[in-house]
């Protein structure tokens, strides 16, 4: 099938991205990534070293010539914080492609959409792709592309939650709003889920909490990886309308009676 994400000009061969927080290790970080068949894999740079090649490093397991390693600014809670972030992974040779995060609240780690805005268009002038992690709002979906950024993700639900799609109405208003690709980031539970997002017409979906925190985050990789191939194909073929009674599915003519 000839249907290739591309962000920024640069083609993506999976519509499953995948985390890297919360395995048990780096081994079956690499594992659960191998199963998924991911081609992006991000890393947050304030949490795991990605800069420090004298110590174990997480680009050991992952190799970047295979994937494209997205940085993101986990953790940081300030735009000053998130810009310093980036730079650093630029800096240190990651990628000038990165996932932009600024936490507003400890307790629900909800994006700071102002502080988020105010990075975006810092890092955007400064030559960096930016695809900026926020809420489900379609008013600053629009603002974040006008800004400059080259893709959305919207949370589905909060980050780790498990929740699926709280709100699929935004998700597809975000999606008629904007020309550039969504990605559904964030609460993401089990496959099912990830299939609701491929079949509204998401032009990804990211996740991390769903696959390591899965009893067998090996499994749970694959079948991700199957949900969201499926969820494509379903939304790519159409489904039937939504009717209140019932349609016979064999025809009446030529009926014996």
């Amino acid at each position: 099938m000839n249907d290739i994400l591309k962000v920024a000009g640069r083609e993506i061969m999976s519509r499953l991205w995948v985390g890297t927080g919360k395995y048990k290790d780096f081994e079956e970080t690499k594992r659960a990534i191998e199963a998924s068949g991911a081609h992006v894999v991000t890393v947050a740079v304030r949490r795991v070293n990605v800069t420090d090649r004298s110590r174990e490093n997480l680009l050991d397991y992952i190799n970047p010539e295979k994937y494209i390693i997205l940085p993101n600014t986990a953790g940081c809670y300030t735009a000053k914080d998130a810009v310093r972030t980036a730079n650093l992974a630029r800096a240190a040779g990651v990628s000038d492609m990165v996932k932009l995060e600024v936490i507003g609240d400890e307790k629900t780690l909800m994006p700071d959409n102002e502080a988020l805005l105010e990075a975006a268009k810092i890092l955007i002038k400064d030559g960096f792709i930016v695809l900026p992690y926020t809420n489900d709002d379609p008013v600053m979906a629009k603002k974040l592309q006008d800004a400059g950024c080259h893709a959305i993700m919207p949370l589905a639900a909060p980050i780790g939650s498990g929740l699926g799609i709280r709100n699929p109405y935004n998700i597809r208003i975000i999606m008629e709003s904007v020309s550039v690709p969504v990605i559904v980031d964030a609460g993401v539970g089990t496959a099912s889920d990830a299939a609701i997002v491929m079949e509204l017409g998401c032009d990804a979906v990211l996740m991390n909490t769903a696959i390591a925190c899965a009893k067998d985050p090996l499994r749970m990789a694959h079948a991700m990886r199957m949900a969201v191939e499926a969820g494509r194909l379903a939304y790519l073929a159409g489904r039937i309308p939504r009717k209140l009674y019932a349609s016979a599915s064999s025809p009446i003519e030529g009926i014996i009676e």
